[in-house]
Parts: structure tokens; sequence; C-alpha cells
């Protein structure tokens, strides 16, 4: 047994090793959010730091040894990046992808060799060569410079969770350019090739690169896509159906790869598929022809972090930051000229598109980032031209390094500004026992009277006319027009610590919205309607009630344990329960077992960062946590005052 292990020790050290550094990584970039840098960053700063070029903790051979990781997590970016190109919700925006896609191909690609051709005596590429020469050879970095990486891009929106118009151009535009640079650089590479050899220009290779994309269009939407859709129908668990999911983005790759060694093998000539294009072309077909776009969506969404973890971990850990170190001096030129070319571009892309100004003076940012294709494409050259080839792919590295740092933080800046990131408003922490109830009927009445005698301030929203009713006197309430974003802005929800939403599923997911975005509501409580809505209050950290199964959970909890759910509903008028939040800054690090606990009260659990925790007599409390207790009332009072004070 131990000469087996010895055997193959060195297969199950490097995943096994890999494993432990991503789930640190996922920790520490966590750190990067807290000072407004996406998780992304972090992510590729660890991967550089445990990387082989500084600790060594991920040794130099895995990204070669780790490739099936990368291949994984690659068609499982490409299936995310084609599961948000929903024609329903891009029908607006076609034009602008469409035009925005003709400013960053086409306007960016002259500015880029433009810009090129003016500073090529400060590149060494470029420095002392013919005129012919600097231009073939400025039209293959203009090329790079059009390419950005979609996996970035899917990483920043899930985080954010953005929606909207520029969302949905920014997705589209890095989809579409990023198979269409592909066919641009196949053009350039040919001229560059005759510009050299003095030779006819390679049409043959051009027509190649064309089957070669005809062929990936027909594998990705007919072949691999009805895979997919096939995967999604089975009827079997949620986790067995997430693995198939990555096994096909995988074949698709390994399939890719395994094709171009064989056909250059037995015809002398490497014929290349384009994976990242099947596998877009397949979640397209899923999310806009089939009837599993919902499930596949929630698929995504429950993998999303452990692919993002694994794959941008890798991604820093492949970097070589002394290169970057070498030609810092050429790569931060390359970087100006580039972000000069993307800003034409984008601007020019715009303003034909008759985009919103604020959409135009910041899309540039979005295009940024770049990684696999652009390295790819980097390759290419260097094989290609070897005299010059190793300096280029080598600036390319360190320009792809410089946009990593760069690009994410301005795109997540730039979906800041046109308010279409969908994350969790600045929370107030004070505890305000303020709660808004929406909706007015007999039990929304009732749940405001029996929690204003429990101490809390309730207000109640309705829709209804001033007097299409009689007013409770004992209860405040508020009036609205509508529900739309002028009117839910004329409530005060700044001091509103719990808010109760009693209305239609469409008018309870705008408030909660509203809520979680804008103030970062501490508690959202939803009546449900429909259970096939829950997943999107479930997204918002909404406690959801579905009155079609409510009843029967409380009948089945009367039935087993009827004394816990007297308690708990508080039948008996004595005793209560209660979650209270630790603010008392003395009671920070305090074992449970040296609290001085009333003797008629229990701690039943404590939560902290949204974790539930068994507690026992060593669970040490920290501030923020919220403590479930059990016990009288008087004794309650007591306990929270001393919690909170």
């Amino acid at each position: 047994m131990l000469e087996l292990f010895t055997k193959y020790r060195e297969v199950f050290t490097l995943p096994i090793g890999f494993v432990i550094v991503a789930i640190s990584a996922n920790q520490l970039a966590r750190l990067f959010q807290q000072i407004h840098l996406p998780l992304i960053s972090g992510l590729i700063v660890v991967g550089i730091l445990t990387g082989p070029y500084l600790l060594n903790l991920i040794p130099i051979a895995a990204p070669f040894q780790l490739k099936y990781i990368n291949d994984i997590s690659l068609g499982f970016i490409a299936f995310a990046a084609g599961a948000e190109l929903y024609l329903k919700e891009l029908k607006k925006q076609i034009n602008s992808i469409k035009w925005n896609s003709f400013g960053q191909l086409f306007i960016t690609f002259i500015f880029g060799v433009a810009a090129l051709w003016l500073a090529a005596d400060y590149i060494p590429f470029l420095a002392n060569k013919e005129t012919k020469v600097v231009f073939a050879i400025s039209s293959l970095m203009a090329t790079i410079f059009i390419a950005s990486s979609p996996a970035s891009a899917i990483a920043i929106i899930n985080e954010l969770r953005s929606k909207g118009p520029f969302t949905q151009t920014v997705m589209g535009v890095t989809v579409v350019k990023d198979f269409l640079v592909v066919i641009m650089f196949s053009i350039c590479l040919s001229f560059t090739q005759s510009a050299l050899k003095e030779s006819a220009f390679d049409f043959v290779q051009i027509i190649i690169v064309l089957a070669e994309f005809v062929t990936s269009f027909i594998l990705g939407f007919f072949v691999v896509g009805y895979a997919l859709k096939t995967a999604l129908s089975l009827s079997i668990h949620k986790r067995t159906k997430s693995f198939f999911i990555l096994l096909i983005g995988y074949s698709t790759y390994w399939t890719s790869d395994w094709l171009a060694v064989f056909s250059l093998e037995k015809w002398g000539h490497a014929l290349f598929l384009e994976p990242l294009l099947i596998c877009i072309l397949a979640s397209f077909y899923v999310t806009n022809f089939s009837k599993f776009r919902a499930e596949f969506l929630n698929q995504i969404r429950s993998l999303e972090l452990y692919i993002f973890v694994a794959f941008f971990t890798l991604t820093g850990a492949s970097l070589n930051i002394s290169v970057f170190v070498e030609v810092l001096s050429v790569a931060l030129l390359l970087f100006s000229l580039r972000l000069v070319a993307l800003i034409f571009g984008s601007v020019g892309g715009g303003l034909i598109a008759g985009d919103p100004i604020k959409h135009i003076s910041i899309g540039w940012m979005s295009y940024i980032t770049q990684a696999g294709v652009t390295l790819g494409l980097a390759t290419v050259v260097s094989n290609q031209f070897p005299e010059w080839g190793t300096i280029f792919s080598t600036a390319v590295l360190a320009l792809i390094l410089i946009n990593q740092f760069i690009g994410p933080p301005l795109f997540k800046w730039a979906i800041y500004q046109v308010n279409e990131a969908r994350t969790r408003g600045h929370q107030n922490n004070e505890i305000t026992k303020e709660v808004l109830i929406f909706g007015f009927e007999p039990q929304s009445v009732s749940l405001a009277q029996q929690l204003m005698k429990k101490n809390y301030r309730v207000q109640l929203a309705t829709l209804k006319d001033k007097d299409s009713f009689d007013d409770p006197t004992d209860i405040s309430i508020l009036y609205s027009k509508s529900l739309g974003k002028d009117d839910l802005s004329k409530i005060d929800f700044s001091n509103v610590e719990i808010v109760v939403t009693l209305l239609s599923d469409d008018a309870n997911l705008l408030i909660c919205e509203y809520a979680y975005h804008e103030f970062g509501t501490r508690e959202l409580v939803v009546r449900l309607n429909h259970r096939y809505n829950s997943k999107k209050f479930l997204d918002l950290e909404a406690k959801v009630i579905d009155p079609s199964t409510a009843m029967v959970s409380l009948l089945d909890h009367f039935v087993r344990s009827p004394q816990a759910t007297s308690l708990l509903l508080g039948m008996d008028q004595n005793q209560d329960t209660r979650d209270i939040e630790i603010l008392n800054p003395n009671l920070h690090g305090i074992h449970l077992r040296d609290l001085r606990l009333p003797s008629d009260v229990i701690i039943l659990s404590v939560i902290r960062g949204g974790q539930t925790i068994i507690s026992h007599g060593y669970t040490r409390l920290r501030i923020h946590d919220t403590v479930t207790v059990v016990g009288l009332n008087q004794s309650l009072d007591d306990l929270e005052f001393k919690f909170i004070k």
C-alpha cells in the first residue's frame, strides 16, 4: 500500500495541494472586497503569491499538470457567458451590441495600428524594421488589443449580480468580438507572413480558419447543445447533473486538443476547433431554444464560485512575475496605447449606436481585462516568428498582467456608476425595532398589532386609497400610488430593520430589491404566492413563507414536538424566544459558559456571518453575533439590555 502511494504520490499531492491553496485564496480574496476591489483581483494576487515565482506553494509544473482544471473552468465560463445571451432580454440591446462590436473590432484596430506605428521606435519588436513590416506586426498587436476576457466579465457581473442594458451590451460585445477577433487575427497573421517573406497572401489559411469556425458552430449549436439539454433533462440528483455539465464542457476542450494533435500527425496541419465558441453556442441553444433555461441558470449559480476560485487562482499562479519586471516599460507603453485605442473604439461604437452618454463615457472600462484568448494568440506569434516573436509574447504576457490588475476594478466601478449592481446596500447595524409591512389586510393588521405589543415600531404601507377603508387608530398607515422607485423613495427605509411584504410576487420582489440594494435592510420577510418564484427572493437573502406548505409544517411540528412549537409560537404568555444581536464590546471574546445568565434563560444557537453555530459552553461570542435565546419575558428583556448596551 505504501509503495502504491509512493508511486502515485505526485498524482494526488498536486491536486490536493492546489485545493488547499484555492480554499485559502477564497478566504484571503474576500479581504479585497472590503476595500472595494473585485474578488477575482484577490484570487489572482493570491495565485501570484503562492505561485512558483514567489512562495512556490504551487510548483511551476502545476499549470501544465492541472490543465484539466483550466479546461473544466473555461468550459463552464463559456456556458455562463452563453446563458447571458437571452434573446428576449437582448432585443432592445441588439443595435448597441452590433455597433459597439463594430467599434471594438475596427475603430480600435485602426487606432491601435496607428498608435503602434507612431511609437515603433520605443517598442523592441517594431524598432528598426521596414515600414510594411512595422504595419504587419502592428496589425497583430492591434488585434490582440481588441481581445478581452469573458471569464473576468462573467466573474464581475455575477459578483455584483449586475443586470441592465449596460451589462447586457458589455456581455454581448465581449462574446461576439472574442471569436471574431480570431478570424481577424488569422487574416493579419497571413498578411504578416507575406510581408516578411515577400510572398503572396495566403488565402488558403483564411479558408481553413473559416471552415473551422463553421464546424465549431455546427458542433456547438447542434451536438454539444443537444448533449447539454439531455443532461439537464435527466431525472437525477442535482450534483450528478452538475458533474455532467462540467464533463461536457471539459470534453469539448479535450476533443479540440486531441483533434489538433491528430490532424498535425496525420496531415501535417493542425486543425483547431474553437471550444470557447462551441460551449457558448451550446449554452445559447439551451437558454433560448429549450425549456431548461431556469434550471441551467440555477446550476451555473451553484457552481460559479468554485469555478472562479479555481480558475483565477491557477491563472495567478501561471503569471510569470519575473518576466513582467523585465519588460515593464514596454508593457506600460503597450497598455497606454491599448487604452487609447479602446477608448476611441468604445466611444465611436457607442455614438453610432446612440447609447446614453454615461454608457459611452465609461464603456471602455468594461473591455480592459484580458486572459486566455490573448495569451493563445501571443503564443501563435511566438511560434511563427521566433526572431522577434519571443519578446512579442513576453510583452503581451506582461500586458495581460497589468490588464488583470486594472481591468476588474474599473469594470466594477463602471457597473456601480450606471446603477446596475445588485449587491446589498450599506446596512444600518443599529437595532431600531422598526418594521415596515406592505399590504393592508386582516393578517397585516393583526401582525402589526402583535408586534407593537412586543415594543416594535410598526408602519403599514398600502396602495389602497385613503378613504377606501377605516384606518386602525393605533397603526401608522403610509399611502403610496405605486411601487415605482420614485414612490418608494418617498418612504423612509433608512431606519427600518425589517420589511414584511404581503402583496403579489412581482410587487414583493420590487419592494425587496429596493430595500436590499438601496438600504441593505437587515431582514426581508416575504409571503409567497407561487413557489416557482422562491429563488428570486432567496437570492436577496429573504425569509420566504409559502402558505401552501406552512400549515402542514406547523401541524407536523405540533405532532412531533408540541412543547417546542407552543413555545416558538408564543402560546405561553410568560415565555418567548428572541434573536438578540451582540453589540456590547465588553462581551466580545467571552465564552458562553462565562456569561451570567438568568436561570430561566437558555441559549439555543449563535448565528455568525450568516452561519448557524450549535453553541456550547466554549463558544466565544463576537460583536454582531446573533444569539437565539428562550426564557421568561422579563429575563429576556434584562438579557437584551445586557447584550446591546
